[in-house]
């Protein structure tokens, strides 16, 4: 007779959970609650399951993360393009064979001024 081995084969993919979550509990609630249940999880950064069994464990949801207004997004993408252009002059400036024309170093200080400017800005609004 043959004995069988029996062993445990990694075949991939996601691992197992400690604890699998089975179990469906079904809420009935109006079209306006759904969608304040949503937003709230939304801005918690969960799913609305997420975000309900939270608030059933402890009572609240602590938000840890900080959301920056949409200006300062907008200044910090300046901020990046400026950056970027100050690199390829730099670049230009410390190679041997290239030198800056007067356009390109007036360029090169009138960005510098702007970037210390947006960074003052964005350095007062976060105070």
């Amino acid at each position: 007779m043959e004995s069988v081995k029996a062993y445990n084969k990694n075949k991939g993919g996601r691992p197992l959970k400690a604890l699998r979550k089975s179990q469906v509990i079904s809420l009935k609630c109006s079209a306006f609650d759904k969608a304040i249940i949503k937003a709230k999880a939304k801005k918690a950064n969960l799913s609305a399951s997420e975000y309900l069994l939270e608030i059933s464990r402890n009572g609240t949801i602590i938000i840890t993360e900080k959301q920056l207004p949409g200006e300062v997004l907008k200044q910090l993408g300046a901020v990046h393009h400026m950056a970027a252009n100050l690199n390829q002059l730099a670049k230009k400036r410390n190679s041997v064979t290239d030198e800056l024309s007067a356009a390109e170093r007036f360029e090169l200080q009138v960005l510098s001024g702007e970037l210390k400017l947006m960074v003052q800005l964005i350095k007062n609004y976060l105070r």
